[in-house]
C-alpha cells in the first residue's frame, strides 16, 4: 500500500515503522497496527509504502481502504538499522513479508559501498517477497522455499553458512519471524560476524507505552533487561538477545523477582 505521508518520508531510515490506525473513527478496534515501511519516494508529495498481509479485521479493513481514503498514521517509529562506518560485505535475510524493510537497507548499504547479498524464504513461491528486485540489486541472491516450489528446498538458515562463507560476509542483517532470527543470530555467531535483527514483536501501541513487546536483551554491561521493541529496537544484535526467553522474565534480568533489584537504583 502506498500513502502519502512527507512527514514519514523526510524522516525515514532503514528499519523504522509505522503505526496504523484501523477501522474507522467508530471503531471498537482501538489499537494500531505497527507496519513495516518498505520503501519512501519523494514522488507526489512524499510516498511512503507499507507491505503487510490480512490477519484479521484490521488488517482487512486496511486492504479494503481505495484511493483518496484517508489514513491515520504514526512515524518513523524504532531505531533504524546501524550502517557499517566502512564498505564491507553484508547479507541480507528475510523471510516471508518480512522482508520488506531489507530494500531500503540495500539503498543505504550500497551507497556506502557495501557489498550486498540476500537470501529470501517463505513457505511457498507466492509468499517470497521481492526476489526480483532482490536479483537486480544484489551480487548473488539466493532463493528458498520450505515446500521447494521457488528456489532451494528448506528455510534460510539452511543456506545460511553457505552464503556468509561464498560472499565473504562480515555482517548479518535479517527481518524474519523470531524463530527465524535466532538460527540467524546462532548462525552469525558460530561464524564469528555480528547479526542485526529486526524482531518481529506484536506492537499494541509503537510508542513505548503499553509494554506489550518486551522481550530480554543483554546489555553493554553484560545485565540482561526487559526492553521495549518498538522504541529500543526493533533492530537490535543478535547475540544479544535471549531468544530462549522471550515471553517470559528471565530470573537473572534486573528487576526480576530475585534478581538484580537492588541494582536498579532508587
Amino acid at each position: 500500500m502506498t500513502v502519502v505521508a512527507p512527514g514519514i518520508a523526510e524522516r525515514f531510515k532503514a528499519g523504522h515503522f509505522t503505526a496504523v490506525a484501523v477501522g474507522g473513527a467508530e471503531t471498537s478496534m482501538l489499537l494500531r497496527r505497527c507496519l513495516s515501511i518498505h520503501d519512501v519516494k519523494p514522488d507526489y508529495g512524499g510516498t511512503v509504502e507499507l507491505v503487510f498481509s490480512v490477519q484479521g479485521r484490521g488488517t482487512a479493513w486496511l486492504a479494503d481502504r481505495r484511493v483518496r481514503d484517508s489514513l491515520d498514521l504514526v512515524g518513523p517509529l524504532g531505531r533504524p538499522f546501524p550502517l557499517p562506518r566502512d564498505p564491507v560485505h553484508c547479507l541480507l535475510v528475510g523471510s516471508g513479508y518480512g522482508s520488506a524493510p531489507l530494500f531500503p537497507l540495500a539503498d543505504a548499504l550500497q551507497a556506502r559501498g557495501c557489498r550486498v547479498d540476500f537470501i529470501l524464504g517463505a513457505p511457498s513461491a507466492d509468499r517470497v517477497f521481492g526476489a526480483l528486485r532482490a536479483r537486480r540489486m544484489g551480487e548473488t541472491t539466493t532463493l528458498t522455499t520450505d515446500d521447494g516450489s521457488l528456489g532451494m528446498r528448506g528455510s534460510v538458515t539452511d543456506m545460511l553458512p553457505h552464503v556468509i562463507a561464498d560472499s565473504q560476509a562480515d555482517v548479518v542483517y535479517a527481518c524474519a519471524p523470531m524463530a527465524v532470527l535466532r538460527s540467524v543470530a546462532a548462525v552469525a555467531a558460530r561464524h564469528g560476524i555480528p547479526a542485526m535483527v529486526s524482531v518481529e514483536e506484536a506492537m499494541a501501541c509503537g510508542i513505548g507505552v503499553c509494554m506489550s513487546c518486551v522481550l530480554p536483551v543483554v546489555g553493554d554491561d553484560g545485565i540482561t533487561r526487559l526492553v521495549r521493541s518498538c522504541v529500543d529496537g526493533p533492530v537490535f544484535r543478535g547475540e544479544r538477545v535471549r531468544f530462549d526467553d522471550v515471553g517470559t522474565i528471565p530470573f537473572d534480568a534486573l528487576g526480576a523477582p530475585g534478581g538484580r533489584l537492588a541494582e536498579a537504583g532508587p
